[in-house]
Protein backbone atom coordinates (compact mmCIF):
# COMPACT_ATOMS: atom_id res chain seq x y z
CA UNK A 1 0.00 0.00 0.00
CA UNK A 2 1.36 3.35 -0.98
CA UNK A 3 1.42 6.29 1.36
CA UNK A 4 1.49 8.70 -1.57
CA UNK A 5 -1.71 10.70 -1.10
CA UNK A 6 -1.39 12.63 -4.36
CA UNK A 7 -2.18 9.59 -6.51
CA UNK A 8 -5.86 8.54 -6.87
CA UNK A 9 -6.84 5.18 -5.42
CA UNK A 10 -6.41 2.38 -7.92
CA UNK A 11 -3.80 4.16 -10.03
CA UNK A 12 -0.95 1.82 -10.87
CA UNK A 13 1.71 4.00 -12.42
CA UNK A 14 4.29 5.56 -10.13
CA UNK A 15 4.09 9.08 -11.49
CA UNK A 16 2.59 11.77 -9.37
CA UNK A 17 2.12 15.46 -9.95
CA UNK A 18 5.14 17.01 -11.61
CA UNK A 19 7.18 19.60 -9.82
CA UNK A 20 9.80 21.91 -11.24
CA UNK A 21 12.17 20.27 -13.75
CA UNK A 22 15.18 18.64 -12.14
CA UNK A 23 13.33 17.69 -8.95
CA UNK A 24 14.89 15.36 -6.37
CA UNK A 25 15.86 11.87 -7.57
CA UNK A 26 17.50 8.92 -5.97
CA UNK A 27 19.68 6.50 -7.93
CA UNK A 28 19.07 3.68 -5.45
CA UNK A 29 15.35 3.26 -6.14
CA UNK A 30 15.33 3.25 -9.93
CA UNK A 31 14.15 6.07 -12.11
CA UNK A 32 12.18 7.93 -9.45
CA UNK A 33 11.75 7.54 -5.73
CA UNK A 34 10.06 10.71 -4.56
CA UNK A 35 6.76 12.16 -5.71
CA UNK A 36 7.08 15.05 -8.07
CA UNK A 37 10.28 13.94 -9.80
CA UNK A 38 10.56 13.81 -13.59
CA UNK A 39 9.15 10.78 -15.37
CA UNK A 40 11.38 8.31 -17.13
CA UNK A 41 8.60 6.16 -18.65
CA UNK A 42 5.73 7.74 -20.61
CA UNK A 43 2.27 6.91 -19.25
CA UNK A 44 0.24 4.24 -21.04
CA UNK A 45 -2.74 5.38 -23.06
CA UNK A 46 -6.13 4.45 -21.77
CA UNK A 47 -8.94 3.20 -24.01
CA UNK A 48 -11.06 6.02 -22.61
CA UNK A 49 -8.83 8.59 -24.31
CA UNK A 50 -9.47 7.23 -27.80
CA UNK A 51 -11.72 9.51 -29.83
CA UNK A 52 -15.40 8.54 -29.99
CA UNK A 53 -16.65 7.78 -33.48
CA UNK A 54 -20.04 9.42 -34.01
CA UNK A 55 -22.91 7.25 -35.20
CA UNK A 56 -23.74 7.35 -38.88
CA UNK A 57 -27.27 8.49 -39.79
CA UNK A 58 -28.45 5.00 -40.75
CA UNK A 59 -27.21 3.56 -37.43
CA UNK A 60 -28.96 6.32 -35.50
CA UNK A 61 -32.16 5.75 -37.45
CA UNK A 62 -32.02 1.97 -36.97
CA UNK A 63 -31.90 2.47 -33.18
CA UNK A 64 -34.96 4.73 -33.34
CA UNK A 65 -36.85 2.36 -35.61
CA UNK A 66 -36.07 -0.56 -33.30
CA UNK A 67 -37.36 1.40 -30.30
CA UNK A 68 -40.70 2.02 -32.05
CA UNK A 69 -41.15 -1.49 -33.48
CA UNK A 70 -40.32 -3.11 -30.14
CA UNK A 71 -42.83 -0.97 -28.23
CA UNK A 72 -40.22 1.00 -26.24
CA UNK A 73 -41.24 4.32 -27.87
CA UNK A 74 -44.50 5.61 -29.38
CA UNK A 75 -44.80 5.84 -33.15
CA UNK A 76 -45.21 9.64 -33.11
CA UNK A 77 -41.56 9.76 -31.99
CA UNK A 78 -40.77 9.13 -35.69
CA UNK A 79 -43.06 11.85 -37.03
CA UNK A 80 -40.36 14.23 -38.28
CA UNK A 81 -38.06 11.42 -39.42
CA UNK A 82 -40.29 9.71 -41.99
CA UNK A 83 -41.89 10.76 -45.28
CA UNK A 84 -44.65 9.41 -47.45
CA UNK A 85 -46.09 6.00 -46.72
CA UNK A 86 -43.31 5.02 -44.31
CA UNK A 87 -44.97 6.83 -41.39
CA UNK A 88 -48.39 5.35 -42.23
CA UNK A 89 -46.84 1.87 -42.27
CA UNK A 90 -45.19 2.46 -38.90
CA UNK A 91 -48.43 3.84 -37.43
CA UNK A 92 -50.30 0.68 -38.46
CA UNK A 93 -47.60 -1.73 -37.27
CA UNK A 94 -46.34 -0.13 -34.06
CA UNK A 95 -49.26 -1.38 -31.92
CA UNK A 96 -48.46 -5.00 -32.89
CA UNK A 97 -44.78 -4.53 -31.86
CA UNK A 98 -43.25 -6.95 -34.39
CA UNK A 99 -39.79 -6.65 -32.76
CA UNK A 100 -40.99 -7.02 -29.17
CA UNK A 101 -38.91 -8.70 -26.49
CA UNK A 102 -39.07 -12.48 -26.35
CA UNK A 103 -38.80 -14.33 -23.06
CA UNK A 104 -37.70 -11.22 -21.21
CA UNK A 105 -34.75 -10.35 -23.45
CA UNK A 106 -34.80 -6.85 -24.89
CA UNK A 107 -34.11 -6.62 -28.63
CA UNK A 108 -30.77 -5.06 -29.58
CA UNK A 109 -29.23 -3.83 -32.80
CA UNK A 110 -26.48 -6.31 -33.74
CA UNK A 111 -25.21 -4.93 -37.04
CA UNK A 112 -26.17 -2.04 -39.25
CA UNK A 113 -24.65 -1.33 -42.65
CA UNK A 114 -25.55 1.17 -45.32
CA UNK A 115 -24.89 1.79 -49.00
CA UNK A 116 -25.30 4.94 -51.05
CA UNK A 117 -26.80 4.01 -54.45
CA UNK A 118 -27.33 7.68 -55.39
CA UNK A 119 -26.48 11.10 -54.03
CA UNK A 120 -28.65 11.87 -51.01
CA UNK A 121 -29.91 8.29 -50.64
CA UNK A 122 -28.84 5.64 -48.13
CA UNK A 123 -30.18 2.10 -48.24
CA UNK A 124 -29.44 0.31 -44.99
CA UNK A 125 -29.98 -3.08 -43.43
CA UNK A 126 -29.74 -4.18 -39.83
CA UNK A 127 -29.94 -7.38 -37.83
CA UNK A 128 -31.91 -7.34 -34.60
CA UNK A 129 -31.40 -9.94 -31.87
CA UNK A 130 -33.83 -10.75 -29.06
CA UNK A 131 -32.80 -13.79 -27.08
CA UNK A 132 -32.13 -16.63 -29.53
CA UNK A 133 -34.14 -14.98 -32.31
CA UNK A 134 -32.59 -12.78 -35.04
CA UNK A 135 -34.64 -10.59 -37.37
CA UNK A 136 -33.68 -8.54 -40.42
CA UNK A 137 -34.72 -4.96 -41.05
CA UNK A 138 -34.09 -2.77 -44.11
CA UNK A 139 -34.90 0.88 -44.73
CA UNK A 140 -34.20 3.72 -47.12
CA UNK A 141 -33.21 7.24 -46.07
CA UNK A 142 -33.60 10.11 -48.51
CA UNK A 143 -32.05 13.52 -48.00
CA UNK A 144 -34.48 16.42 -48.15
CA UNK A 145 -33.99 20.05 -49.14
CA UNK A 146 -32.99 20.82 -45.53
CA UNK A 147 -30.10 18.27 -45.81
CA UNK A 148 -31.73 15.92 -43.23
CA UNK A 149 -32.30 12.26 -44.00
CA UNK A 150 -35.82 10.91 -43.66
CA UNK A 151 -37.10 7.36 -43.98
CA UNK A 152 -38.99 6.66 -47.19
CA UNK A 153 -39.40 2.86 -46.95
CA UNK A 154 -39.13 0.12 -44.34
CA UNK A 155 -39.04 -3.66 -44.65
CA UNK A 156 -38.89 -6.22 -41.89
CA UNK A 157 -37.79 -9.83 -42.33
CA UNK A 158 -38.27 -9.77 -46.11
CA UNK A 159 -41.89 -8.62 -45.95
CA UNK A 160 -42.86 -5.02 -46.59
CA UNK A 161 -44.30 -3.44 -43.46
CA UNK A 162 -48.03 -3.24 -44.16
CA UNK A 163 -50.90 -4.00 -41.87
CA UNK A 164 -51.94 -7.62 -42.14
CA UNK A 165 -48.78 -8.76 -43.96
CA UNK A 166 -47.80 -12.36 -43.16
CA UNK A 167 -44.96 -12.64 -40.66
CA UNK A 168 -45.67 -9.25 -39.05
CA UNK A 169 -47.49 -10.11 -35.86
Amino acid sequence: MSTDRTRPAGRRDQSGPRSAPGGPRSASNGPRSTPGGPRSVPPQRSRRLQPHRPQRPHQWFAERLLAVLSGQRPVHWMLGHTIGEAYDQLAELAPSTPLRATHGSRPVLRHCRGAQPATGVVEAFASIAAGDRVRAMAFRLEQGADQRGRCAAVELGGARLTAGAPGCR
